[in-house]
């Protein structure tokens, strides 16, 4: 039988994203204090602009975790660090000018942890690559945050040390075009991933496709640890989402949708749960066997997907308006965090 549904490469990265969800909460909050005590109009009037998309990426962060589909704590050195700079940004013993280069530095370190988290999961599995995908919207306007900081620097040291403004000068410029450009990029990516635009046709598309990817991983592979691994979370990851939806889509579609047809969803998840149950009570270097089951399931899940996409999908859009279907988003969302927290504590 399976010996474990964890797997500790999966673990350390879900770890570093909870690191960097720690990271964006303390980003956001230095970006307040940075607002509140600076004198000059017009980069209170930037780091605003810097706030809002710092709140947005925290949205995609938390989508991210969940889709990625393993909980963790922040690590006890992220805790440390981030305690001690807060105290050290909430004192009087730096200019702003310092303590908006400090900011500029914790800007690029997030932007390296997401790189870092990309460089990871393509050594451990396509499927993490495509949950953690909407982090790619956070480095891109992490990395024009870095630029339009800069350009900060310069006004604010300038100003520090002379009393007057700092010339607008090459340098100046290439950050700001560099900003642009970066903020473009991001922004085309952020138009699907934006938080407050994700219905919940979206999250459950997106789960869908990580399930594919992780079905196709487990056909190209007949290495037992491998199969092991890629099953491990295939199993969590299609427990969340039939719990979830269970819990918070299916019931609110029963009325327009119909009982039958509810119904139906209802039994293939039971019959997907079944399945799961008895795959992971093969060994996995029994592979043809392994691999079998698994084509099985693959082709009960294809079934589901293929109802739920196309016919549970349209009836949603006819009797729902974009609030409700945001808003199921938001609960789904949530139930599959605390599903995976309970997975977390239970296995």
């Amino acid at each position: 039988m399976v010996n474990t549904l964890d797997d500790t490469k999966r673990m350390m990265i879900a770890e570093r994203l909870a690191d960097l969800r720690r990271f964006q909460e303390f980003i956001l909050s230095n970006d307040q204090k940075l607002i509140d005590t600076c004198s000059g109009q017009d980069i209170r009037n930037r780091l605003q602009n810097m706030l809002e998309d710092d709140r947005k990426n925290l949205g995609i962060i938390d989508t991210v975790v969940v889709q990625y589909g393993i909980q963790s704590e922040p690590s006890a050195a992220t805790r440390t660090f981030t305690q001690q700079f807060e105290q050290m940004m909430g004192g009087d013993d730096f200019t702003f000018y310092q303590k908006l280069m400090h900011h500029e530095l914790l800007k690029h370190g997030q932007v390296m942890s997401g790189l870092l988290i990309h460089k990871a999961a393509q050594k451990v599995g396509a499927d993490i690559a495509v949950a953690i995908g909407p982090l790619n919207t956070v480095n891109f306007e992490g990395r024009a945050h870095q630029e339009q900081l800069k350009g900060m620097l310069e006004q604010v040291g300038v100003r520090e040390m002379t009393g007057q403004d700092a010339d607008q000068g090459l340098w100046a410029r290439v950050q700001d075009a560099v900003a642009a450009l970066s903020g473009i990029a991001g922004s085309v990516v952020t138009q699907n991933t934006d938080k407050k635009d994700m219905n919940i046709q979206t999250l459950i598309r997106l789960d869908h496709n990580k399930v594919n990817t992780i079905f196709t991983e487990i056909g190209a592979t007949k290495e037992p640890q491998k199969l092991q691994e890629y099953f491990g979370q295939l199993y969590k990851d299609l427990l969340t989402h039939a719990q979830a939806e269970e819990e918070v889509v299916y019931p609110r579609v029963r009325s327009f949708y119909g009982d039958e047809n509810t119904q139906e969803l209802y039994d293939e998840q039971a019959e997907m749960k079944r399945m799961l149950d008895e795959i992971k009570a093969i060994d996995p270097s029994s592979a043809d066997m392994f691999r079998s089951k698994i084509k099985d399931l693959m082709d009960v899940v294809g079934d589901h997907v293929r109802q739920e996409e196309s016919t549970l999908f349209a009836a949603i859009d006819r009797n729902c308006s974009t609030e409700q279907k945001e808003q199921m988003a938001t609960e789904f969302k949530a139930a599959k965090s605390k599903i995976q927290q309970g997975m977390a504590t239970s296995m």
